[in-house]
């Protein structure tokens, strides 16, 4: 695969294995540039706070939403995330994250399923965040897990999910 593919849209693959990773590349979600180069994971909920994400029935996302930024964004995003506690989720443009909505098969099979319950989902990634910044001071711990802990922590303390 080549960079130009890449930039395409077209799978990522894992840069030391060349093996696929089970996502596509998507644009930069606050200014739609395709050489990304960070990528955080947000509970589906979150999408009620991203632009755009009005129409999308979040509770029909199965897994997380993978939102992607380009590397001039991405300093913006640690500044606000790390330095100021806010979150970037409302300048990201729902319409280039990347998510599994579950298949419809109520309009194929004329029954009606009940809505998917995301608390588990919620609770795990509410968990790792914890943990996440518990290690903070950790060599190991990169900045890119720490916005990640803070997103997934203030998206579900704004939605009501989490306690403050």
């Amino acid at each position: 695969m080549t960079a130009a593919s890449n930039r395409r849209g077209l799978a990522r693959r894992a840069p030391s294995s060349g093996v696929y990773t089970g996502r596509t590349q998507q644009p930069c979600c606050l200014c739609d540039d395709h050489d990304t180069s960070h990528r955080i994971a947000v509970p589906p909920r979150a999408i009620q706070l991203m632009e755009n994400g009005d129409p999308i029935a979040w509770r029909d996302v199965v897994g997380t939403v993978t939102l992607e930024f380009c590397e001039s964004d991405w300093a913006v995003v640690c500044d606000l995330v790390l330095e100021t506690g806010m979150s970037p989720l409302s300048r990201c443009n729902v319409a280039r994250a990347d998510f599994d909505l579950r298949e419809d098969f109520e309009a194929l099979l004329n029954d009606t399923r009940g809505e998917p319950d995301q608390t588990e989902l919620e609770e795990r990634l509410l968990a790792e965040a914890a943990e996440t910044i518990a290690a903070a001071d950790d060599p190991m711990t990169e900045d890119r897990d720490l916005v990640e802990a803070r997103v997934v922590q203030l998206s579900l303390r704004e939605l009501g999910v989490s306690e403050p």
